[in-house]
């Protein structure tokens, strides 16, 4: 075997290296004396001046083995292996003890196979190891995990007879315990006949990384027993085995052994780290406290517990603590401070902590800046995290990996994608994390073609046999919706773990099977594994999507006896579950509790929730408190409250929170840009919906249709069917919501042709099988039309069974046309399907009022009565001043009500002379001609109206939201209002928007 000489260097450049130091050149008389020079070498603390005296060596020709030893030791002791190759190389038939320095040399540097080189070829220039040498490449195959060639080595030491010894017998336990062979290791263990305490730690940290790290304590206690005591680095093996069985009992017992004893600041930084890791981070914390020497070491370890137990915002006070104290991070507090910043999405800290990690020059480390990349990814700077990920040099996989599952939970898996096949196009081979990392992305993104292909990468490389990838795979084709092969991974696992539960149990309610969830739920409950916080937060969402109150309230006495409650991703399930199973005091309640610790989920979900529950005011209130209490809204946040927005009309509250949108960079998400649309546009402000939808980088469907419905809502069919072709001629897909939005546009406008034509289209052109909402769509356009007979063949063709919606609008055509007996009908059906829904009876006791049925109309208002129904009170509402001013119909309590009262008669004078004469049919109560004019004339937009007349400027436009249709009488007065003061009314109704100016509406008297 020819021995390599990697990064051999001339002693010219040696010679050269010493010249150029800034050390003074050494004097003439230890140039003369050069038997000082083992001496000199001795005494050597620098690189330059061993640089100075190995020159001076080579200078004087002085040739000294022992002074040879000494030079291969120094540069191996300033990590200069390739100096100390030199040396060696250039001694002529070096003896056994230079091959020794060398094989030691290169094992000190960790370069182990190069010290596996040096041994074979000492071996095959026929020069004898002894136990010096053996002592030294075991460590090399310890190193390098070269099993095979340690029971090779281990071999020639028995041969020789010097198993027993103990340093060699030491280093085999060494070597065995590492590499996992812990029967070879005792074999040898048992044969040293002096066993040290060296040999027993040894033995104690295999046996503490094996399966059974019991076995590991009772070897501390047999190491005692034996007259042996144990070292701090006893204790620091150990401590991993303790770690594994998270006893906390055990913990107390060796912690009281430390007390004892005076162990040194290595073993109190161990034992925090050993109470972080059974759990108990309070006592980890108490440790430090009472540490009279912290040291670095000290504060990394007390943020790693904190981290590890997701304390991040310990973490952050303690590195704050550290800057105060003048304490330098190292890298373990740089790693748990990048991690604390991402979980805490807190950017600000993560580039402090950043500029600390560069302070240090430890920011290049692969180490600390794999979680730095990753900190700026999950706080939403992925531009940052790829450019610092594509200037690491060294990326190892560990790298790739995190920033591949970085970028799929932060909603990037496209970019995890790209990622991915670059990594590939590299020639590097993924490992089961890398395969991990990805597969999310693939459920992410539907792809199961691809997660097929992984999977069966990872059958190829056997890699599916471990538990986690297995889990993975489950969750990836759950995700997809492909259960069969989720369920036969499943039933072949011979192990499962909560997580593999929880993937299904996920999946089965993320694709909205609820019944399979809580089935494989109470399976779980069956079998030997115990559910946790995450098998909540899969089961919860099920009761939510079966509106089972009953179930969640079980499950939620089940979470609280288990101790899961505190826990905040469970607390923000069962607040959304009871919220959507209607019991919103309950999940009020819960949000409110004081031991509550929030996050911005916890904000999103009660947001949502005041929202579902028509509390739109109290939505927007808890987005500002939610601003108050410094947790910072992300998308969600927006997307929960623009609606809130839209539902007042309150439109500086909306543009507030544009502005806020613009400022936190969100601008180009799209389910963000999508809420503006629909806010802008139920606000009255259609320029501006327009003005955002055609700036919008990226539209998907849903863009298109809240453009179209924007449309639709205000009048504007002509643009409305224009947009449509339009989006047919950009190839954007229209679904069903498109259809809605179009047919609405028709039936606002009276279309009755082109109406007929786009229903049609759904089915003959689109293949879109039209759902009930169509058709609630083409019955009221037909009965608005007049075309009753039509309708009535119409539904009587339908291939479902009509629903409420479908029958309201027949009423609501009735109503148009004072079609009575079609009305009775229709109101039959409705009190069969919504028997609680006062607004039917509302609707027909109109008509019969119209028609001047009074008795019908007062039989049709007893019978909602009898039943225990009231009708929905009238209620407008005008924003001024950033602030809602409400008025219901009757309205006497508004301190302006005097004022108001005077502009109204100047008005109503004003209007009479132009010709107006009140509708008194809008009025359902069978009273005095005379006192239906005062129930008009106190009607909530009229009120709403004078309010803002008297509180704006002349010229400036009036906009009026109100709860219920707006009736004929008050559709005239606004008409003249409009014409009288020359002003431009906005009034948006329950169904739709009117323009009022100049006397004329939008709708053109048809709504």
């Amino acid at each position: 075997m020819s021995i390599k000489h990697q990064f051999r260097r001339s002693f010219a450049s040696i010679a050269a290296a010493a010249a150029a130091s800034d050390f003074p050149s050494l004097s003439s008389s230890t140039r003369t004396y050069y038997l000082n020079y083992p001496c000199l070498l001795s005494a050597c603390k620098h690189l330059c001046h061993l640089l100075q005296i190995h020159a001076q060596i080579i200078v004087s020709g002085f040739n000294h083995h022992p002074s040879t030893t000494h030079l291969i030791n120094l540069y191996s002791f300033f990590h200069k292996c390739d100096l100390a190759r030199s040396v060696f190389d250039s001694t002529p038939d070096p003896p056994r003890i230079l091959w020794n320095s060398m094989i030691r040399a290169y094992t000190r540097s960790k370069q182990h196979n190069e010290a596996l080189e040096m041994y074979f070829c000492m071996v095959e220039k026929g020069l004898e190891p002894d136990k010096y040498t053996f002592t030294f490449v075991l460590k090399a195959c310890t190193g390098s995990l070269k099993l095979q060639q340690g029971i090779l080595i281990h071999e020639e030491i028995a041969r020789r007879g010097l198993e027993c010894d103990p340093f060699i017998g030491t280093g085999l336990v060494d070597m065995y315990s590492k590499m996992g062979d812990l029967k070879s290791a005792r074999v040898v263990f048992d044969k040293i006949p002096e066993r040290d305490v060296v040999a027993w730690n040894a033995m104690i940290a295999g046996l503490s990384q094996s399966e059974d790290p019991c076995e590991a304590v009772d070897f501390f206690r047999s190491m005692q027993l034996a007259g042996v005591e144990p070292s701090s680095v006893s204790l620091l093996n150990l401590f991993p085995g303790i770690c594994k069985l998270s006893n906390i009992e055990l913990c107390r017992s060796i912690h009281g052994y430390v007390f004892r004893r005076d162990f040194g600041s290595a073993v109190s930084n161990g034992l925090i780290d050993l109470y972080s890791k059974c759990g108990d981070v309070d006592v980890a914390r108490k440790v430090f406290d009472q540490m009279a020497g912290r040291d670095d070491v000290s504060w990394g370890t007390m943020m790693a517990g904190y981290a590890h137990n997701g304390c991040f915002v310990e973490v952050i006070e303690l590195f704050d603590n550290m800057k105060l104290g003048n304490m330098k991070i190292n890298k373990v507090s740089a790693v748990s401070g990048f991690l604390a910043a991402s979980e805490l999405r807190d950017l600000e800290k993560g580039r402090e902590i950043h500029d600390c990690a560069v302070q240090q020059m430890i920011d290049s480390d692969v180490l600390v800046a794999t979680p730095l990349m990753v900190m700026y990814a999950k706080c939403g700077k992925t531009e940052k995290a790829k450019q610092l990920f594509w200037g690491l040099q060294g990326k190892d996989l560990v790298a790739w990996s995190a920033i591949i599952a970085a970028l799929v939970q932060t909603g990037y898996p496209e970019e995890a994608f790209s990622l991915f096949r670059e990594m590939q196009n590299k020639n590097l081979k993924p490992n089961g994390v890398t395969l991990k990392s990805i597969l999310p992305a693939c459920a992410e993104l539907s792809l199961l073609k691809l997660g097929k292909s992984i999977h069966c990468f990872t059958i190829k490389d056997d890699m599916d046999s471990d538990l986690p990838t297995r889990t993975a795979l489950v969750s990836m084709y759950a995700k997809c919706g492909f259960f069969t092969a989720a369920l036969t991974i499943f039933s072949r696992m011979s192990s499962r773990d909560i997580v593999t539960w929880n993937a299904l149990i996920n999946g089965y309610t993320q694709i909205g099977d609820p019944y399979n969830a809580i089935e494989m739920f109470y399976k779980l409950r069956l079998s030997a594994v115990n559910p946790d916080s995450g098998t909540m937060v899969g089961v919860v969402p099920a009761c939510a999507l079966l509106n089972d109150l009953d179930q969640g309230t079980c499950i939620h006495g089940l979470i609280v006896k288990l101790g899961f409650e505190s826990d905040c991703h469970v607390k923000n399930t069962l607040i959304d579950m009871y919220a959507k199973c209607g019991s919103f005091p309950s999940a009020e309640f819960l949000f409110n509790k004081t031991n509550f610790t929030k996050d911005e989920v916890s904000w999103n979900i009660i947001i949502a929730a005041y929202m579902q529950h028509g509390h739109s005011k109290e939505a927007i209130s808890a987005f500002h408190q939610m601003r108050l209490e410094n947790f910072h809204p992300n998308s969600v946040t927006f997307v929960s409250v623009l609606p809130a927005a839209a539902y007042l009309a309150a439109l500086r509250e909306g543009m507030a929170f544009h502005a806020c949108i613009i400022r936190m960079g969100f601008l180009s998400n799209t389910l963000v840009g999508n809420s503006l649309i629909d806010m802008y546009a139920k606000c009255g402000q259609l320029d501006y919906s327009e003005k955002f939808f055609n700036e919008m980088g990226h539209k998907d469907t849903v863009s298109w249709n809240a453009m179209l419905s924007g449309y639709a809502v205000h009048g504007h069919v002509d643009r409305a069917i224009g947009l449509f072709s339009l989006m047919q001629e950009s190839q954007v897909q229209t679904d069903s919501v498109s259809f809605v939005s179009v047919l609405s546009a028709c039936r606002h406008a009276g279309l009755v042709e082109e109406g007929r034509r786009i229903f049609h289209s759904m089915s003959d052109k689109y293949h879109i099988r039209p759902d009930l909402e169509h058709y609630a769509c083409m019955v009221d356009l037909l009965g608005r039309a007049g075309l009753f007979d039509e309708t009535l063949d119409f539904i009587k063709g339908m291939p479902l069974e009509p629903d409420a919606g479908l029958w309201g609008a027949l009423l609501g055509s009735c109503r148009m046309h004072s079609n009575v007996k079609l009305a009775e009908v229709a109101l039959d059906r409705l009190v069969k399907l919504e028997p609680r829904n006062p607004a039917h009876f509302v609707v027909l006791s109109s008509i019969y009022a119209q028609s001047g049925r009074w008795a019908d109309a007062g039989k049709a208002r007893s019978k909602m009565n009898d039943l225990g129904l009231k009708k929905t009170p009238g209620c407008s509402w005008v924003e001024l001043k950033n602030k809602v001013h409400a008025f219901r119909a009757g309205d006497k309590s508004h301190p302006q009500l005097e004022s108001m009262h005077s502009l109204w008669n100047t008005l109503l004078e004003k209007m009479e002379k132009m010709g107006y004469v009140p509708d008194r049919s809008c009025v359902l109560q069978n009273v005095e001609e005379e006192d239906k004019e005062v129930f008009l004339y106190s009607h909530s937009e009229r009120l709403a109206i004078t309010f803002a007349l008297l509180n704006t400027q002349p010229e400036s436009t009036i906009q009026i939201v109100k709860n219920l249709r707006v009736c004929a009488d008050c559709h005239t007065t606004t008409k003249f209002i409009s014409k009288i003061t020359s002003r431009r009314i906005i009034v948006r109704d329950v169904t739709r928007f009117h323009h009022f100016e100049d006397g004329i509406c939008s709708c053109n008297d048809y709504w």
